[in-house]
Order: C-alpha cells, then sequence, then structure tokens
C-alpha cells in the first residue's frame, strides 16, 4: 500500500483501509485468492500475471457476462482510461488501490470516508459497486448494518 505514504495522516489512512476492506467484503473478494482478493476474476476463479488487467470475460449466466477482476471487480472497460490517467504501472495491489480511491473521490465520498460518515459514503459510492445497498444493478446487495459493522471491525472509526 504505497499509497498510505501519500495521505495526509494516519486517520486518513485507516479510514480509507477499512472502507477499501468493506468494498473487498461487499464484491466477495476477501473470500477467495491468495492475495487478498487482488487476484480474484468475478465468480472466484483467479489470475496470476498483474502486469496489466487480464480483461478474462467471465459467462456468469445466459445473459451476463463481466471483464470484472482484482479485489474492487474493476472492469475492463474502466481501467484502460484509469490506467493511463493516474499513470498506474500494473494491475497489482496498489495499482488497484489507486484506482478504487480515484473511484471514491469522484463519487465525493472522500471526505465522508475520512470522517466516518460511511452510511453517506456507501450511498454515494452505490452506483460504482453493484454489491452496495442501492446499487441497483440486479444483484446480490450487502445490508448497510453489515457492511458498517465491517468497516468498523476493520479498524474503521464512524462519525
Amino acid at each position: 500500500m504505497a499509497w498510505v505514504d501519500e495521505v495526509a495522516s494516519y486517520h486518513e489512512a485507516d479510514q480509507l483501509k477499512a472502507f477499501l476492506d468493506m468494498i473487498s467484503h461487499a464484491e466477495g473478494t476477501d473470500r477467495y485468492g491468495v492475495n487478498d482478493g487482488y487476484d480474484v476474476l468475478v465468480g472466484g476463479e483467479l489470475f496470476y500475471d498483474y502486469r496489466d488487467h487480464p480483461n478474462i470475460r467471465v459467462q456468469l449466466s445466459p445473459t451476463l457476462a463481466s471483464t470484472a477482476a482484482g479485489r474492487y471487480q474493476i472492469l475492463y472497460r474502466w481501467w484502460k482510461p484509469y490506467k493511463q490517467q493516474l499513470k498506474l504501472p500494473d494491475f497489482g495491489p496498489d495499482s488497484q488501490d489507486r484506482y478504487a480511491i480515484q473511484q471514491i473521490r469522484e463519487q465525493g465520498a472522500y471526505s465522508d470516508v475520512v470522517e466516518g460518515r460511511i452510511e453517506e459514503a456507501i450511498a454515494k459510492c452505490a452506483n460504482i459497486w453493484a454489491s452496495l445497498p442501492g446499487a441497483g444493478y440486479g444483484q446480490r446487495e450487502v445490508e448497510l448494518g453489515s457492511l458498517v459493522g465491517h468497516f468498523e471491525s476493520n479498524g474503521g472509526v464512524t462519525a
């Protein structure tokens, strides 16, 4: 987590880490792989090459296919522009974290996370991660109280 050295305080880093852990839990990637979910394809299969997003299309059902990969289930179509924008060298853990943090910033949820307004942060990020309550993508959504509890159990502090 090289990005930790770039934040203003230990509190800020701890809050972001807890929120990222919560997203991984919601997306289900924390249950697979050997690298804290950074090596998980949608559906639970693993990948082993971090040079770039694996861009493997997984057919989840007759009507749903996805290229989601990594700890935060990043879609290939979104990875390409963010890789360029953020000058990410690879699809390794630090790059995946930086991508997710940028998404949190763009949703206007960064200060909510840092200041412990986790319910607000979750609501703002629901359109990014289908597993968050209120996402509305027709996929499994994790209950809000469970997510807040996971955030807190991973060192996050709520307001």
